[in-house]
């Protein structure tokens, strides 16, 4: 799979620069694939069944570590298993159309010890970088696997970004927000709404995660308030017992984008009535129009809009500033409150790592929409930035995989003919 670059004759010569040699080398024959979450593994298996060796590093002691140490206690799958599944490794047949957590969590375990895939984990991606001059990526990283955090170079002709639009989470500044003296915390880090009971719960943010928080806190006798700046799509997870999405998918195969739009809100409108006398107003651009260009995804109704209807999640405005014990919003109100959940959402980390590349936006999304972001210039690939789910990151995989094994194939070829080649200029000597 790799070569220390010590054993590699003439590297020195190769390369010409002492900083490779100040810390440990590695020699990759095949790609270095960065994220072992969901994305990574299917891409890792895809290379796996084709025969092609690779390293994938991940920087939590664990495959899927946004699944199993950021999520709550009580997610499930938004989608139908059969647009969550991953390449070549079905469900098992006693699993629900809606995933939990755990189980999702055990398919991903199941489906790397299947393929045989041993991440390097407790590695720390520092920077990737292409060299102009040697024609190969250069992806200096941190392991902490030790004793002693240990600096390590891996040296590639293929990069393949996994990382995925979820990486680092999102705080935004509010003015005062210090003052406050409250518990604060993000979504993130919120397992069940248990410890929460009998509080008065500021909750900033409206997406899915925002709304599922908030049910699961008034499920937990929690008082929550749930902060709406902007407008906000909210569909119902099912449309005459057919999973909403799955409706989506069908109509896309024989309708333009903007009438399934059209229809899709004259359903919305006729199944959940007016939400925008709640507080809760519908953005004038369609939900599938939102979700590919801006990446807004629409939330999926799983009961948060009854308790909204009762009551029991007030919704407010926009958040003006913090003081001890309170907040005012911008419309002049003044809630007194015990705690604050930021459900603000995550981001890419590809900007922080990834050097002089135009590939990727400065948001750290493949500039190129879905389906042709998935490969760059030198060897360069993306995948799970589709933002469209699973699905969309286990098409990026095959095309990824693919493509490496073609080129990789190629190359192998070239060398063994070239060995062969001197093989026989050494017996005509003799």
């Amino acid at each position: 799979m790799s070569n220390n670059c010590s054993n590699i004759p003439n590297m020195s010569q190769t390369f010409g620069h002492e900083e490779f040699f100040s810390r440990q080398c590695i020699w990759t024959n095949g790609p270095v694939i960065v994220g072992a979450g969901p994305s990574g593994l299917a891409v890792a298996a895809g290379l796996k069944r084709q025969g092609v060796p690779f390293i994938i590093l991940e920087r939590a002691n664990c495959i899927a570590s946004l699944w199993q140490n950021r999520t709550y206690d009580r997610l499930k799958l938004h989608l139908p298993r059969q647009f969550c599944q991953l390449p070549d490794f079905p469900f098992p047949v006693d699993f629900p159309e809606y995933l939990t957590k755990y189980q999702f969590i055990s398919y991903l375990e199941s489906y790397a010890k299947h393929f045989d895939i041993t991440p390097h984990f407790n590695e720390t991606v520092q920077f990737a970088k292409y060299d102009e001059t040697f024609h190969l990526w250069r992806v200096k990283t941190v392991s902490t696997s030790g004793s002693l955090p240990v600096e390590v170079e891996y040296i590639c002709r293929w990069l393949v970004v996994a990382t995925g639009e979820n990486a680092e989470k999102v705080v935004p500044e509010f003015e005062g927000l210090e003052e406050f003296g409250g518990h604060v915390s993000h979504a993130c880090d919120y397992k069940s709404g248990q410890i929460y009971s009998g509080k008065r719960v500021l909750v900033v943010g409206c997406g899915n995660s925002g709304m599922e928080l908030s049910l699961d806190l008034c499920n937990h006798n929690a008082c929550p308030s749930m902060v709406v700046r902007s407008s906000v799509h909210v569909l119902p997870r099912e449309v005459l017992g057919k999973s909403t999405f799955e409706l989506v998918m069908l109509m896309m195969k024989w309708l333009p984008l903007w009438l399934v739009d059209k229809i899709l809100l004259i359903l919305v409108r006729l199944i959940l009535g007016n939400i925008e006398e709640y507080g809760l107003k519908r953005p004038s651009t369609g939900p599938l129009e939102l979700k590919y260009t801006a990446g807004k995804t629409p939330v999926l109704d799983i009961g948060a809009l009854d308790k909204i209807r009762s009551g029991q999640i007030k919704i407010v405005p926009g958040i003006k500033r913090f003081s001890r014990g309170r907040v005012e919003l911008v419309n002049g109100e003044i809630l007194d409150i015990d705690t604050v959940i930021l459900a603000t959402g995550y981001r890419s980390n590809v900007p922080s790592w990834l050097r002089e590349n135009d590939f990727f936006s400065k948001d750290g999304i493949p500039k190129n929409p879905f389906p042709n972001g998935w490969k760059g210039n030198a060897g360069l690939y993306a995948v799970g930035f589709t933002r469209r789910g699973l699905s969309g990151a286990s098409v990026d995989a095959i095309s990824v995989a693919h493509d490496i094994a073609k080129g990789w194939k190629e190359e192998t070829k070239q060398k063994r003919k070239s060995v062969a080649a001197r093989h026989r200029r050494c017996i005509s000597l003799f």
